[in-house]
């Protein structure tokens, strides 16, 4: 019998008092739409958008309002930590509500964390700044699941080139940054970087437009989508957790390294005496660093292997932020920053190749994983 059959069984089977299931298509039998891929990245370009804005601006914003210079980095420490404390929540409710409900509540709350940490930066009021990079750093932990939800449900040969492609995407977001970021600062003058986190509000809520546009579909229910089905016998295995713990270790260590040279470059460079808008343009190409290798990134994977590759990233990660740390000048620094992006970006793609590629991630596992990766990034920054 076919879906739309046993939906009309059921629905004719219904009496007084007896509830009837009226949404059919996430219910744990085929779906009948694809996994939009078009509007996942969409979502995710937005998201990095507003990720690329809101750590070039936390670092400098923290050392203009801190009482004390050694709080400096306490808004960006604070992005991350709400980061990673979202990350176990919005795995769980990604499968419990499906992804529409999950990116479209991750993007809410970046919504209100960017008009928080906007309207701060107006009142010179650091305590809220720090609530609104909070809230922008829950939204990001719910917008890492993005890399997840195009892993899933897609056949194995298929799998490096649509993480690949979402990844990408967010290459789009440092190309756009820097002419929006002007544009946002120039119109809310004297007020410095009150426009570019209100940018930051406004790239989530066009996240929440695509979330809210997104086809259902459960995590729990991806081998059921229309790709997974055309190859069944494709279907992996459950994930074993030692599987887990090597992308896990990998992850953790280049994300640490990423965000040490986040938190310690804006302030390198305008040491260096650099202004506002040439930091904001190294940070904006740091952000297409961070995901435009991406776009090799599949084809690399599938030449040396997806291990291999996140070996190596990780080895120029680690060794351009040690750079950063050390450098005296600004065109070291804006190189070695780069070289970060470019390092973080391959081991990101190869670590969620290599923990979909062991078999299919829990819910559970998925929350550990990134969860452990944001409290690398969260100690970076503090180290």
């Amino acid at each position: 019998m076919s879906a739309s059959g046993l939906f009309d069984a059921e629905a004719e089977a219904a009496r007084a008092g007896r509830l009837g299931c009226a949404c059919p298509e996430d219910a744990p039998r085929a779906l009948r739409r694809a996994l939009g891929i078009g509007r996942l990245a969409g979502g995710f370009a937005l998201v990095v958008l507003a990720q690329a804005l809101t750590l070039g601006a936390l670092p400098l914003a923290g050392a203009m309002l801190a009482p004390r210079p050694e709080l400096a980095a306490l808004p960006l420490a604070a992005l991350l930590l709400g980061a990673t404390l979202a990350s176990l929540p919005a795995s769980f409710l990604l499968d419990t509500f499906g992804r529409r409900a999950a990116f479209a509540l991750g993007a809410s709350l970046g919504v209100a964390g960017g008009l928080v940490a906007a309207y701060a930066m107006m009142l010179g009021a650091f305590p809220m700044l720090v609530l609104g990079a909070a809230w922008l750093g829950a939204a990001q932990g719910f917008g890492m699941f993005y890399r997840h939800a195009a892993a899933f449900g897609a056949a194995s040969g298929m799998r490096a080139g649509m993480v690949a492609r979402l990844i990408g995407a967010g290459a789009l977001a440092g190309f756009a940054g820097p002419l929006l970021a002007g544009m946002a600062e120039a119109a809310l003058a004297p007020y410095t970087f009150a426009g570019t986190l209100l940018l930051a509000a406004l790239a989530q809520l066009g996240a929440l437009g695509f979330a809210v546009a997104l086809p259902q579909a459960r995590f729990s229910h991806a081998d059921l989508t229309v790709e997974a089905m055309a190859q069944p016998q494709e279907r992996p295995a459950p994930l074993a957790w030692r599987a887990l713990a090597l992308p896990t270790l990998i992850g953790a260590l280049a994300w640490g390294a990423m965000t040490s040279a986040m938190a310690g470059a804006p302030l390198s460079l305008a040491g260096c005496g650099l202004s506002v808008p040439l930091i904001s343009g190294v940070v904006a190409w740091h952000a297409v660093a961070m995901y435009a290798p991406a776009l090799a990134g599949g084809v690399l994977a599938r030449w040396i292997g997806a291990t291999p590759l996140a070996l190596l990233a990780l080895a120029l990660c680690a060794g351009a932020a040690v750079m950063v740390a050390q450098a005296n000048e600004a065109l070291a620094i804006s190189i070695a920053f780069l070289a970060v992006g470019a390092g973080w970006a391959l081991a990101s793609l190869a670590t969620t190749l290599m923990l979909h590629a062991g078999g299919a991630p829990s819910r559970l596992q998925l929350g550990v994983h990134d969860g452990v990766l944001l409290g690398a990034a969260l100690l970076g920054t503090l180290l």
